[in-house]
């Protein structure tokens, strides 16, 4: 089970973003959370399979219909989350 973060700028708060990412990472069996940052970007901290990650990092750089993603900095982890998917 590989873990990463994720860290999405751009025109995502205020859009659905963290709930839209939630719905896409429970599609892929990925837990984890998405919590807004104070200074506009969101972080979307994951764990799950490679090839489940790498499908979300996909998505992440389109997000919901309303959002305008800028960027994506993906950093790798080593550990273990809790039970299912959180936004906070």
């Amino acid at each position: 089970m590989a873990v990463a973060s994720f860290v999405v700028s751009g025109k995502v708060q205020g859009v659905f973003f963290r709930a839209s990412a939630r719905q896409e990472a429970l599609r892929l069996g990925i837990r984890g959370h998405a919590r807004n940052l104070s200074d506009g970007r969101v972080e979307v901290v994951a764990s799950g399979s490679a090839e489940a990650l790498s499908e979300l990092e996909r998505w992440l750089w389109q997000g919901p219909p309303v959002a305008r993603v800028d960027d994506v900095v993906r950093s790798e982890h080593g550990e273990i989350l809790a039970d299912g998917f959180s936004i906070s």
